[in-house]
């Protein structure tokens, strides 16, 4: 068993699956005498990306070194890479951003603003609660992500996290499945193509981190049986959870003092992650919306779809397209208004607070000011798309 998930950790098999794709180091190709595969418009290093060392727990950050190479910004390290096929390389790299946090919190929403506020609410509390399972394992665990070489990188923000599972497999696989299994009662489709989605979705996510060189095929593969694990766990409870979120006196006080509670004992590293803000960051869009959720519900606008349950999808007319355009930008637009607002105020309270410069970015980092700006902005974000986004659309006409 040890020998299988050693295997499954190698390096090198992630180094084969991008080879397989046609990502490769200048090095090889070098030796191949294969040299091929031009980055458009940028000519200036003969179309050859390059690569940032590893800087998790196996290599130190090398801050030095970096340059400017054409007009492809930032090249850091010794390692370059060619692309040999740009329809793979652009799939899998559009495919990686349907996993990060950015875009969950700005298109989750459009769902309730568009859907049903029903499928939102579920989404967000089960992409909360695998968020916060897999972030909190990766920094119990401290498994490394995969060495770099032999391994391509195509993202630098997240090197210095450990890898083990994978949160963007959790992610996809979670949100994927709950809301084909929300949405059955809900919505009239036929099952199999919802099944059929759901898997290719989850699919493209799970082999994007492969391709993007930053989990190992035994952390995508935990990723995925984690999240499972968890719906299956869960599943029988969801109706009594929506009851207690909207109705329970109780609800919004449980909503806003367990997740501050679990970000301010979130596991401490010997080393600055990102990942206790990214989980801080979820952690306040849960908190903002669970609050928001039962407010609506008190106030009696919750927007449930009209009509006897399920009932059919909206038809995809012009006139559908433009009014879900609309609300979407007015929503977005809201929400990134307020985390500006949110963040700036906080911020500017905890540095008065603590007495630090205006000018000492690094600031941010330390615990004592990361998680109460990084809370109190996303549960603002959550309480905006929750309940105001539903009032200023109603007061535009466009719900």
């Amino acid at each position: 068993m040890l020998e299988i998930l050693s295997y499954l950790h190698d390096s090198e098999l992630v180094a084969r699956f991008q080879r397989r794709c046609g990502l490769v180091l200048l090095t090889e190709a070098a030796q191949n005498g294969e040299a091929r595969g031009l980055t458009p418009g940028d000519k200036s290093n003969g179309g050859l990306k390059q690569r940032r060392q590893d800087n998790n727990s196996n290599y130190k950050y090398k801050r030095n070194g970096c340059a400017e190479r054409g007009s492809r910004g930032k090249s850091c390290g010794r390692h370059q890479y060619e692309v040999r096929n740009w329809l793979l390389y652009f799939l899998f790299l559009l495919s990686a951003g349907l996993g990060h946090e950015v875009f969950y919190i700005t298109c989750l929403p459009c769902v309730h603003w568009n859907l049903d506020p029903f499928l939102c609410r579920r989404l967000v509390n089960m992409w909360t609660l695998v968020m916060y399972v897999g972030q909190v394992m990766k920094d119990l665990l401290k498994l490394p992500r995969p060495l770099s070489p032999p391994v391509v990188k195509l993202e630098t923000r997240v090197d210095v996290e450990y890898g083990l599972p994978s949160t963007h497999a959790m992610a996809a696989v979670a949100i994927s499945f709950s809301l084909l299994l929300s949405a059955t009662s809900r919505l009239q489709f036929q099952f199999e193509v919802g099944l059929l989605i759901a898997v290719l979705l989850s699919s493209l996510v799970c082999l994007s981190r492969l391709y993007t060189g930053m989990h190992s095929v035994l952390d995508v593969i935990c990723g995925v049986l984690i999240s499972a694990v968890l719906i299956v766990l869960t599943y029988p409870y969801w109706e009594t959870f929506d009851s207690f979120q909207l109705t329970s006196p109780m609800s919004p006080v449980v909503g806003l003092v367990l997740p501050l509670f679990l970000s301010y004992t979130y596991p401490r590293l010997d080393h600055y992650s990102t990942t206790r803000g990214d989980t801080t960051t979820i952690l306040g869009v849960g908190a903002g919306c669970s609050v928001g959720y039962w407010v609506s519900e008190q106030l009696g606008q919750t927007l449930e779809p009209q009509g006897e349950l399920p009932v059919p999808i909206p038809a995809l007319t012009a006139e559908a397209v433009v009014m879900g355009t609309a609300r979407s930008l007015v929503g977005v637009v809201l929400l990134v208004g307020t985390r500006q607002i949110a963040k700036m105020v906080s911020l500017g309270v905890l540095y008065s607070l603590y007495k630090i410069p205006q000018c000492d970015k690094s600031a941010k980092g330390r615990r004592e000011i990361e998680v109460p700006y990084k809370f109190f902005t996303y549960t603002s974000v959550g309480l905006v798309h929750s309940i105001l986004v539903n009032r200023v659309l109603t007061l535009l006409g466009l719900l």
